[in-house]
């Protein structure tokens, strides 16, 4: 199983970006989906998670500027990001507590994505 996140870049503040987490491997299911970021000489830090039926929850950091949205049938998490201002620049990534399929069954575990640089300008 592998997360593979999409739509790092650099923008100007008050500018937008998408980025984009597709899980592929031998999935059985997948619950809870997430974004972190970690800023430069900082710890890594929840910005926003989804259910798997689509309940979103958000750190009052990001609440009213970006959107968590997921397409189960795609295993693809989406983060539109929106007003973006030069603290939000970081390193993101994706998280998924994933089903998937062993030689004895299925087994549970959080995955991680290989990040995304997103950058601010002022």
């Amino acid at each position: 199983v592998q997360l593979v996140e999409s739509g790092g870049g650099l923008v100007q503040a008050g500018g937008s970006l998408r980025l984009s987490c597709a899980a592929s491997g031998t999935i059985f299911s997948i619950n809870a989906m997430g974004w972190y970021r970690q800023a430069p000489g900082k710890q890594r830090e929840l910005a926003t998670t989804i259910s798997r039926g689509g309940r979103p929850n958000y750190a009052d950091s990001v609440k009213g500027r970006f959107t968590i949205s997921r397409d189960n049938a795609k295993n693809t998490v989406y983060l539109q990001m929106n007003s973006l201002k030069p603290e939000d620049t970081g390193v993101y990534y994706c998280n998924a507590n994933i089903a998937f399929y062993t030689s004895s069954g299925y087994s549970v575990r959080d995955f991680w994505g290989q990040g995304t640089q997103v950058t601010v300008s002022s």
